[in-house]
């Protein structure tokens, strides 16, 4: 195993610049997952870590060794790509253990590695069979196995889940779990799918154009967002942005006047801010509480545009004024949701200590208390 440091690490074409002076540290046997967009860098991130992109600036660092010269089949690390790049020719156990006849591994020691991956995979009754007579879920661990042979230092995922369907990926972010607490190998992840971030992660650097938005635990992404691009972009679905202004400031509470005219309370430290500046006020869909009362404070009226009933959970849709789609609002449980229907009119209420609050630059207030999921 081994940790993984990056300093100002930079990579341009030419005048062009896609990473922009990422520092991050990756511990020892940690699961980090790159998360973002397309286009934001991850995969590129990746690549100069496993030395098939070139640096053009900083340094990279595998268990404490400067890396930034040296090949990537001297870097310690097994790479796993989207695609599952098998021999079609071969059958599964050649196709692992290819890799280690051409370094002329002894073949007692490469039957060894073969067969121990293929049990840590529950593969190792398809040894005999070629890539064609497998399901998508079978190649990709056929792929991985590939890599596990090599017993590498860190492991290097690029989006591996991304050709599969929705309920094989599901099974598979298990196996990947499974796999990183068997090894406890050092893992890093890329994937534009932040609920695979969320479900497999130890932490989780969101990026966006080549720049580290934030990094942090699941959990500590998800209740407290540096900033608008981590708030919108983890969550699903994504959190309610409502556009405002500062109305009053005090000690760790402020309202927000709203685009439609209705004034807000959270608790937020907004002590950095004047009134009058512009703000945008976020709430997760999941927190918004249904039928509110008089008197309770921070109550939406709002009439349902569309419906979608879960079983389990009901999704309502609710425009208001300024925003250029509708609430989002996600109801647990009956609650009263089976007679929620287009058209119907909603008192909605937004919990003060559920609230999240940024400035006109994006950056966000801190927070008073962590917030309670809807009844």
């Amino acid at each position: 195993m081994a940790d993984v440091k990056l300093t100002g690490v930079a990579k341009a074409y030419g005048e062009t610049k896609i990473l922009h002076g990422i520092d991050l540290d990756i511990r020892d046997g940690e699961f980090m997952v790159f998360v973002g967009p397309s286009g934001c860098g991850k995969s590129t991130l990746l690549r100069t870590i496993a030395g098939l992109e070139e640096i053009t600036g900083g340094e990279l660092r595998i268990g404490g060794v400067l890396v930034n010269d040296i090949p990537p089949a001297e870097r310690g690390i097994a790479m796993v790509f989207q695609s599952y790049a098998l021999y079609p020719h071969m059958n599964l156990y050649d196709n692992m253990a290819f890799g280690l006849k051409l370094a002329k591994v002894p073949k007692n020691e490469i039957d060894g590695a073969v067969r121990n991956a293929a049990k840590i995979l529950h593969i190792e009754h398809l040894l005999d069979r070629k890539p064609k007579d497998l399901s998508g879920g079978q190649r990709q661990r056929v792929a991985i196995g590939r890599a596990i042979v090599r017993k590498p230092e860190v492991f290097l995922f690029d989006e591996p889940l991304s050709n599969l369907d929705a309920a094989l990926r599901v099974r598979m972010r298990y196996e990947f779990a499974k796999l990183h607490e068997d090894l406890k190998t050092t893992m890093v992840y890329v994937t534009h799918d932040q609920v695979e971030a969320m479900t497999l992660a130890d932490r989780i650097v969101v990026l966006s154009a080549g720049r580290i938005e934030q990094v942090g635990t699941p959990l500590e992404l998800y209740e407290h967002p540096d900033n608008l691009f981590v708030a919108g972009f983890i969550g699903s679905p994504k959190m309610n942005l409502l556009t405002g202004e500062l109305a009053a400031i005090s000690s760790g509470r402020a309202e927000v006047r709203l685009a439609g005219g209705l004034t807000m309370l959270a608790l937020v430290d907004a002590s950095r801010g004047r009134v009058g500046d512009k703000v945008t006020l976020g709430v997760r869909p999941e927190h918004i509480r249904l039928n509110g009362k008089s008197g309770e404070g921070n109550l939406l009226q709002s009439t349902v545009a569309f419906v979608e009933s879960l079983g389990g959970t009901t999704f309502a849709y609710c425009p208001y004024p300024g925003l250029e789609e509708p609430l989002t609002c996600q109801f647990e449980g009956r609650n009263g949701c089976d007679r929620l229907r287009a058209g119907t009119a909603l008192d909605l209420q937004f919990p003060a200590e559920a609230l999240y609050l940024f400035d006109a630059e994006g950056r966000a207030f801190r927070r008073q208390a962590a917030p309670e999921l809807a009844a």
